[in-house]
């Protein structure tokens, strides 16, 4: 399977259809990791990747912002660490949003985002983002509850406006150079149960495990219908959302590498053009190093 089929299977283009139960976490489209079909399609899309973020920073015209969104265990860490192994570490920004500040509760929900986006030339990667203002918050009232909003701003379509609001501001990105590729890592419950399982026996992995984590599992319907709703809400050509099968933590960077590689790569990303007096300049400087003495 090419990288661009596989960049392909897991985009929503049909939002309006879209069901979460029809994503299989476990799916690997044939591949096991096993052969080396598998380990040569990450290789290739991750040496691919770093041609493309070399050329992104060159042109210096588009941004690419990657959205991660998953519950917890799902990979996110992992896949940034493995996936973005070959770029160089000078153009990429990794973001973690955590539980607002203060300065951020009195600023709308978007401020903190807009304040971390990447540079023109530069890769963004958002760990959670803003769509945990209609994720968590939605299913946590108290954190609504926080943000001390206006009556008009909190009745009963705040999720309706939440998502014009999250769809006009991916839009305006879109039209002013940024890339924004979003991605779903679905994991299912029985392996997070077995990822938190191997947290809590290894020694080395006990730090990442947290109590309230095996709470929000309880919760684990409300989040799957948050999320459907979410993806059906804000997956357009400008943004797309591409839900990628999570189970198998190998072919998750497998799938999310293709989609990367497939999108920069329409992007059209040239090498800056060196003419004119530039180029009389570049072959002068050439001449004097030619002619200094070894």
């Amino acid at each position: 399977m090419k990288l661009e089929k596989l960049a392909k299977r897991f985009r929503i283009d049909k939002p309006a259809k879209f069901r979460l139960a029809d994503h299989d976490p476990a799916d690997c489209c044939g591949l096991s990791i096993d052969k080396d079909d598998a380990k040569q399609m990450l290789e290739e899309g991750i040496a691919r990747l770093a041609e493309l973020q070399e050329r992104l920073y060159a042109n210096n015209q588009y941004s690419v912002l990657i959205v991660l969104q998953a519950m917890d265990a799902a990979g996110k860490d992992s896949l940034i660490k493995h996936v973005m192994s070959g770029v160089n570490p000078q153009g990429v920004q990794v973001h973690s949003f955590k539980q607002p500040s203060a300065e951020e509760l009195d600023h709308d929900f978007l401020w903190r985002i807009a304040k971390a986006l990447p540079e023109r030339g530069r890769i963004g990667i958002f760990n959670r983002s803003h769509y945990e203002e209609v994720l968590t918050v939605r299913i946590h009232p108290g954190y609504l509850e926080a943000q001390r909003l206006p009556d008009a701003a909190n009745g009963k379509k705040i999720w309706q406006k939440r998502f014009d609001d999250i769809r006009a501001f991916e839009r305006h990105l879109a039209r002013n150079g940024t890339l924004v590729l979003k991605f779903f890592l679905n994991v299912s419950l029985d392996e997070q149960r077995k990822r938190f399982l191997d947290r809590i026996d290894e020694p080395g992995k006990r730090w990442k495990f947290s109590m309230g984590d095996v709470a929000e599992r309880k919760l684990w319907p409300q989040y799957m219908a948050a999320y459907e709703d979410l993806i059906r809400e804000t997956s357009r050509d400008e943004a797309p959302w591409y839900v990628v099968p999570a189970d198998n933590k190998w072919f998750t960077r497998v799938a999310v590498a293709a989609a990367l590689v497939h999108a920069m790569g329409k992007l059209k990303l040239d090498y800056p053009k060196v003419e004119g007096e530039a180029l009389k300049g570049l072959e002068a400087a050439r001449k004097a190093l030619l002619e200094e003495k070894s």
